[in-house]
C-alpha cells in the first residue's frame, strides 16, 4: 500500500511540472488620484494662489530667512512643488538676473534630460509666464516662473522624494503638472 502511495504522489509531481512557465512581466502599482479640487493661498504672502486641496502648504526650510517661499507637499505621492518668490527692486534685485536664474537652474538638467520643451504664456491677469517641461530620469519634471516684470518673480518647480523611473510616476506628474498649470493661472500679485 504504501508503495502505490509513493508512486502515486511520484505521479502527481511530475505530472504537475510543466517545462512551459513564464514569468510575469514587472508590474506598477496602482496610483488613485483624487478629485481636483483647489483652495485659496492668500495671507501673509506678497501673491495669491489656488492650490491643490490635495497638498499641504508648509514652510521652506531651506530658506527661513525668505518668508515667502513654500512648499506644496504632495504627502501621498512623495512629491513637492517649491515656490520661490523674489521682490524685484531694480537695484539688488532686477528682472534679467531673476529670469537668467530660473533659465540656469532648468539648464543644468540637461545632463540627464533627454529634452527640455519651453513654452511663454500669458496669464489671465496678464502677467508673462515661462513653462519648462523636461523629459528623461531627472529630478524635476516641470518647472516655470510667472512675472509681471517689474514688482514681482515667482518660480515653481516639481521634485520627487523617490528614485523610480519617471515613466511610472507619470500619472502623477501629469496630475501635479495640471495642478500647477491652474497655480499659474490664479496668480496675483499683491502691490
Amino acid at each position: 500500500m504504501r508503495k502505490y502511495l509513493w508512486i502515486g504522489l511520484l505521479l502527481v509531481g511530475l505530472a504537475g511540472c510543466d517545462q512551459s512557465y513564464l514569468p510575469k512581466p514587472p508590474g506598477y502599482n496602482r496610483i488613485d488620484l483624487p478629485a481636483r479640487s483647489f483652495e485659496k493661498l492668500t495671507e501673509g504672502y506678497p501673491y495669491q494662489i489656488d492650490y491643490s486641496s490635495y497638498s499641504r502648504v508648509e514652510a521652506d526650510s531651506f530658506n527661513i530667512h525668505e518668508n515667502a517661499w513654500v512648499n506644496l507637499n504632495y504627502a501621498d505621492f512623495g512629491a513637492k512643488v517649491h515656490l520661490t518668490y523674489k521682490r524685484i527692486d531694480g537695484k539688488n534685485v532686477d528682472f534679467k538676473q531673476l529670469s537668467n536664474d530660473a533659465f540656469r537652474l532648468t539648464a543644468q538638467h540637461q545632463v540627464k534630460a533627454y529634452g527640455i520643451e519651453e513654452a511663454v504664456l500669458l496669464t489671465p491677469r496678464g502677467y508673462t509666464g515661462v513653462v519648462a517641461e523636461l523629459t528623461g530620469e531627472v529630478p524635476t519634471q516641470f518647472q516655470f516662473f510667472v512675472t509681471d516684470s517689474t514688482k514681482n518673480f515667482l518660480r515653481g518647480a516639481l521634485y520627487f522624494n523617490t528614485a523610480m523611473k519617471n515613466d511610472s510616476l507619470s500619472p502623477v506628474i501629469e496630475f501635479i503638472k495640471e495642478d500647477m498649470a491652474h497655480l499659474m493661472n490664479s496668480v496675483k500679485f499683491i502691490d
